[in-house]
């Protein structure tokens, strides 16, 4: 089961951070990823985390987004900088225990989606 929270109204060029807290014991050994979908498209892939250790971006978010993950508290966050009237989406968090690396932007790899927060970034 995933949570995710942290989600809000900021303006262009602030920050936010999202946090997807895991009930699952294996944690630390899963790969988690956070997508997007904006009103009218399809689901993006944003960033993940890969078994625990590498960590994948989308181009549109690389250098701004930044994954990382707390084991001790089945958590896994995303910080976001800089963000961008185009960064608004409802975001959510995925999980899988079997997904390879050549898969982890592929959002139906995934077998456990936490519910979605709302990301709105005004200009």
């Amino acid at each position: 089961q995933l949570q995710a929270s942290g989600g809000g109204l900021v303006q262009a060029g602030g920050s936010l951070r999202l946090s997807c807290a895991a009930s699952e014991r294996t944690f630390s050994r899963q790969t988690i990823a956070w997508f997007r979908q904006a009103p009218g498209n399809e689901r993006e892939f944003v960033a993940a985390r890969f078994r625990g250790s590498n960590t994948y971006y989308a181009d549109s978010v690389k250098g701004r987004f930044t994954i990382s993950g707390d084991n001790a508290k089945n958590t896994v966050y995303l910080l976001m900088n800089s963000l961008r009237p185009e960064d608004t989406a409802v975001y959510y968090c995925a999980a899988s225990s079997s997904i390879i690396l050549s898969s982890v932007r592929m959002s139906r790899q995934y077998e456990y989606w936490g519910q979605g927060t709302q990301v709105t970034v005004s200009s």
